[in-house]
């Protein structure tokens, strides 16, 4: 990965989990879309090697999971949304399901409630978020 594609240094990145199934469907979908979407196959291929892997079913209910209502702050913007994040085949941006292959989707996948992390937008402006609120998938 570039330092472009890599907008914060490693030892201020707040620390991620995955739950070791969706560690490992995530890893298959970030090589999947490598060639098509390569920053967003990065960052989660990224995110994947630094993160803490537990069993699956033991991820902590404060973390983001696909399947998982995230309430933010776009620092930038202070703009708070919420949003569920899920897998591309159950994105719907108007009923606020978005895809773990979106940026922001990617930048949220692992993170804990009152992480802050950089994320690039589809135009390349960097941004800081914080993950305010986590309800596990129902």
């Amino acid at each position: 990965m570039s330092p472009e594609n890599n907008p914060i240094p490693s030892k201020d990145e707040p620390p991620v989990f995955f739950d070791a199934d969706h560690a490992a469907r995530l890893q298959d979908l970030a090589f999947a879309v490598s060639e098509r979407i390569p920053e967003i196959s990065d960052r989660i291929l990224r995110e994947i090697e630094r993160a803490t892997v537990v069993p699956a079913g033991s991820l902590p209910a404060h973390v983001v999971s696909i399947g998982s209502s995230v309430t933010y702050r776009d620092n930038a913007l202070d703009r708070v949304q919420s949003v569920t994040l899920v897998m591309p085949a159950d994105a719907d941006i108007g009923a606020k399901r978005v895809s773990v292959l979106t940026p922001i989707g990617a930048a949220l996948i692992g993170l804990s409630e009152g992480a802050e992390i950089s994320w690039a937008t589809r135009g390349g402006e960097v941004r800081w978020l914080t993950v305010l609120e986590v309800t596990p998938a129902a």
